[in-house]
């Protein structure tokens, strides 16, 4: 597991300062990641969380990906969601955000972009794709559709996220006792893995 984490995350930063509040709120913004994930049907398997600082991270939330060559509308929604699960518990829980969401952010909003402009899930812009799979365009300074329709798209891609956080929000809310235990947890363990997540949530 040390190996695994090394690798993938990056070296422990055991030198990294980090003050009581802050690791509080890191604590929650993973058990709201988990908490989120753990309840919608579409997300992969969790295997732990951790609060303990890597590489850029502050704190991560692993996932054991399923093997999947197809993914529907539902699963890509459900997993904005649980993305935003951070993010939602930060201001559930301390009725404000902080910067810790910008992976979060970052990824969000390209799978968003990617549904609605590349898969056909939205049915305002329809069942057309702006996808270029050749990896260069005719013209390169011409987008393939009007600015009435890329006007379009950010809105349908900030209703999508939006729904997705609200999602996650309710998630939240209706659980808080649930995530108030995980969020404790962490804070006393660092690291907790799936035994102890279906101590505290319950059967996924």
């Amino acid at each position: 597991m040390d190996a695994i984490d090394r690798i993938v995350a990056g070296l422990e930063k055991k030198s990294k300062i980090i003050s009581p509040q802050e690791k509080k709120v890191i604590a929650y913004h993973e058990a709201g990641h988990a908490l989120v994930g753990w309840m919608l049907k579409n997300v992969d398997p969790l295997i732990k969380v951790s609060i303990i600082p890597r590489g850029k991270s502050l704190g991560a939330a692993w996932y054991l990906p399923e093997e999947h060559q197809l993914r529907t509308a539902a699963a890509f929604r459900d997993g904005l969601s649980a993305a935003l699960g951070g993010r939602a518990a930060e201001d559930v829980v301390f009725k404000e955000i902080s910067s810790g969401a910008l992976d979060d952010l970052e990824k969000v909003t390209k799978e968003a972009y990617r549904m609605v402009a590349f898969y056909g899930f939205d049915k305002k812009i329809g069942n057309v794709s702006f996808f270029d799979s050749s990896g260069g365009r005719d013209n390169p300074f011409q987008k393939p559709y009007s600015e009435e329709t890329g006007r379009m798209i950010d809105e349908e891609v900030r209703q999508v996220v939006g729904e997705a956080y609200a999602i996650a929000t309710g998630i939240l809310a209706a659980h808080r006792v649930q995530l108030d235990a995980l969020a404790e947890l962490l804070l006393k363990k660092e690291v907790v893995f799936k035994e102890d997540l279906e101590m505290v949530l319950g059967p996924k």
